[in-house]
């Protein structure tokens, strides 16, 4: 299955704008899973508005297609991945709805046994709706008119597309609704890095209690001194301090709350580097860390480089520079971009879909994804 079957009117065109962004994911001109996420979705909605097909099966291969691509030119970015099964999830669901009615969902809404229990997590959102003859106003495979199905189909996929984008537009707002359940009066809380996600919660929280954060600075990218600024021009009681002193300062600490990059399967994730130092501190002081992220970023792939968060490297001269030249020729240095967390060093992940513990991050990733789309 090639992309340029997705339409064979304007092939060289939906070509070029995948490319276009497999490019600049490739040279890092979109960073960020959110930005990620967000790019993905308009490809794929100009993508499936222009594509020729002539049954689901044609669609389902065609949004792969474009995630094969787009996985391929930047494989640490998870959000892409995960952008394109939730896609793939939604328009099952739509076609479905739109092919077999309520009737035949609900006729087998009672079918479910022990067995299906534990093979499908949440039956109530994993209803597969066998296909009938009967299929409404659809018809596949029309020889008569190629171009009814794609027609008939296609307003209910922009539906499912624009569901995933007001899902990203309200991510942070979602994520942060609870935000005073989470924070109470008086207490400290300990952060890192840029989080935007985080900063959010954060501050949210200061609507409601007075409270102290403490924020690394998170070398060598210094994003720390970004959230900062921000948290104190809030009006937040906010103290900067070099990562050194985080252990020094835990005992103090009332709560850890970060970012993530990547939620994955098993209930760790891949954050920001200097992540691993702190939930470790952390721990040593039986100090709850929280997590704050977008459902979006709970990806069904798992961490098989256990040293270093998805192998994936900055730039080595931020910590040790090229001037210090007896040294670098000595020392391997190594600049991760993330750590990976193990799930046993998490005690919360507060995502835009409620509270869960790390053990139950399976049964997120059933809610949100088919077990078909695992692999593009």
């Amino acid at each position: 299955m090639t992309l340029t079957m997705a339409s064979d009117s304007h092939p060289a065109a939906d070509q070029r704008i995948v490319e276009n962004l497999a490019s600049r994911l490739r040279r890092r001109q979109v960073v960020g899973s959110r930005a990620s996420a967000i790019e993905t979705l308009l490809v794929i909605r100009q993508v499936v508005a222009k594509a020729r097909f002539t049954n689901f099966e044609q669609l389902v291969d065609i949004i792969r297609a474009v995630g094969r691509k787009l996985v391929e030119a930047q494989p640490k970015e998870h959000s892409v991945g995960n952008t394109v099964r939730k896609v793939l999830h939604h328009i099952r669901e739509e076609y479905h709805t739109a092919t077999s009615g309520t009737a035949a969902a609900s006729s087998t809404a009672g079918s479910f046994s022990i067995a299906k229990f534990v093979l499908q997590g949440q039956p109530r959102k994993q209803v597969s709706v066998a296909k009938t003859e009967n299929k409404g106003t659809l018809k596949e495979n029309d020889a008569d008119d190629p171009d009814s199905f794609a027609r008939g189909l296609k307003p209910v996929l922009m539906e499912a597309i624009q569901d995933a984008f007001d899902e990203l537009e309200t991510v942070y707002d979602n994520v942060s609704k609870n935000a005073k359940d989470h924070i109470h009066s008086d207490e400290i809380i300990l952060t890192l890095g840029a989080s935007r996600t985080v900063e959010t919660f954060l501050k949210t929280a200061a609507h409601y209690r007075k409270y102290t954060v403490i924020v690394a600075e998170t070398a060598p990218s210094f994003g720390g001194r970004d959230l900062a600024a921000s948290l104190s021009s809030a009006g937040i009681s906010t103290f900067l301090v070099p990562d050194s002193s985080i252990y020094a300062l835990m005992s103090r600490v009332n709560k850890v709350i970060i970012g993530a990059h990547a939620i994955l399967a098993n209930g760790g994730m891949f954050a920001t580097s200097g992540s691993m130092i702190t939930v470790t501190a952390a721990r040593a002081h039986s100090t709850p860390v929280v997590v704050c992220a977008g459902q979006f970023k709970v990806t069904p792939l798992w961490n098989l480089y256990h040293e270093y968060g998805a192998l994936d490297f900055s730039d080595p001269s931020k910590v040790l520079g090229f001037e210090e030249g007896d040294l670098v020729d000595k020392v391997d240095v190594v600049n991760p971009y993330y750590d990976y967390v193990p799930p046993e060093l998490v005690d919360a992940y507060i995502t835009n879909d409620g509270d869960h513990p790390p053990s139950s991050i399976y049964r997120l990733l059933k809610e949100t994804y088919d077990d078909e789309d695992t692999k593009l």
